[in-house]
């Protein structure tokens, strides 16, 4: 059959001009390689026209028997999801590349009564869970900013955290739940850290089912205050969240 450039021509037509993850799989069916892109048709269209920036990929190009897709609502989610099945599947040039030291990680750290989460880069030496790396360091910026309105994690240091007497301007906005002066118990603090862990281990749809459940029992004892805080995290995962539904691949 076909390989390289021929075939991948073959897919740009039906391609959308949407945020995606791709497979790149050899004549044996093994994955070579999983992207993610802002526009997959442009992404494939730049394969297909023999414009990549290094001999590798021209390699995994010419190695290429045939194509996955999988179409996302956002760029954010295709980033999860990109680094979910990497994780999971260790496609050969996705491993070359990996060792890369410059590609973030989105880390919650595990050396703090209260975690925090960060964008990471280099070595993985402070205590805690790393998610990632992303080939895409301005997405997982704006991945991060989703996820403190989803989870109201805190992102300060430990010195700013440390010298509060009253919460930061992000409490008053909404994007950290102010654990530093007590706005929120350690207990329910650990709670949403424990979701945000299961959410970017792609158990997604188990956090949303827990918040609307949360929701739905706020609005029925009549605490408006509260329903309308879980409705406004659900609003900032939609940001993030992967569709379930034309990807047979995530975890759950």
């Amino acid at each position: 059959g076909m390989v390289g450039a021929e075939v991948i021509q073959t897919f740009v037509k039906r391609l959308p001009n949407q945020p995606g993850v791709y497979r790149m799989m050899n004549a044996a069916g093994d994955v070579l390689y999983v992207g993610k892109a802002r526009s997959l048709k442009k992404r494939v269209t730049n394969y297909a026209q023999g414009r990549f920036h290094t001999a590798r990929i021209g390699r995994m190009v010419r190695e290429t028997a045939t194509m996955e897709f999988v179409v996302t609502r956002t760029e954010i989610e295709a980033l999860l999801l990109e680094a979910n099945l990497i994780k999971r599947l260790r496609p050969r040039f996705n491993v070359l590349m990996r060792d890369d030291k410059s590609f973030p990680y989105i880390l919650l750290t595990g050396d703090h009564v209260s975690p925090g989460i960060y964008k990471h880069r280099g070595a993985r030496s402070r205590k805690g869970d790393y998610f990632g790396p992303f080939a895409s360091a301005g997405a997982v910026g704006r991945t991060i900013n989703s996820l403190q309105r989803a989870f109201l994690l805190r992102s300060c240091t430990n010195s700013f955290y440390e010298n509060r007497t009253r919460p930061c301007l992000l409490y008053q906005i909404k994007r950290c739940a102010g654990p530093c002066t007590g706005e929120i118990s350690h207990q329910d603090y650990a709670g949403l850290v424990a979701e945000a862990k299961d959410f970017l281990s792609g158990r997604s749809l188990k956090v949303k089912t827990e918040i609307s459940a949360a929701m739905q029992q706020a609005s029925e004892e009549l605490d408006f205050e509260r329903a309308a805080i879980y409705r406004d995290r659900l609003a900032a995962l939609s940001h993030v969240q992967a569709h379930q539904g034309i990807n047979p691949q995530t975890v759950e």
